[in-house]
């Protein structure tokens, strides 16, 4: 099921973005992951629009919207493959006409994953925090 977050749900969303994050960008110093979850509890998800998957009465997904971008989409790494993220991004993309998202180019599996949900590359930057290239995506309904 998924439902609008709520402050408790913030250290099960915490721990699934820290993990997720580590395990998908193994190009990334897990060090890098751990220095931002302060910031991801304190900025990042309080300004954002975020959702959570429930089961069990336990969050083991989430995604974050800010404006028209998807910031976030992270599932528990131990329940990917499962369909989590694609419920998930599907109601994403119910809530809004338009998407974008930055993807680490090193991160094939998620490049993929987006563009068989139907984005399309914009173009590339470089995450100023990692120095490693991002694809710009986005989705038109």
């Amino acid at each position: 099921m998924i439902r609008t977050y709520r402050e408790e749900d913030i250290d099960q969303v915490l721990d699934i973005w820290l993990s997720a994050s580590i395990k998908a960008h193994g190009f990334v110093d897990p060090e890098f992951w751990e220095s931002k979850v302060g910031e991801m509890r304190d900025r990042y998800i309080p300004a954002s629009e975020t959702f959570v998957y429930e089961r069990n009465d336990r969050v083991v997904g989430f995604y974050s919207l800010f404006e028209d971008t998807l910031a976030a989409i992270f599932v528990d790494p131990g329940l990917q493959g499962q369909g989590i993220g694609t419920t998930l991004l599907d109601d994403a993309k119910g809530r809004r006409e338009e998407l974008r998202l930055t993807v680490y180019r090193e991160n094939a599996p998620s490049v993929r994953f987006y563009e068989n949900h139907g984005f399309v590359s914009l173009g590339e930057q470089v995450d100023e925090n990692t120095g490693h290239a991002e694809i710009v995506m986005g989705y038109r309904v």
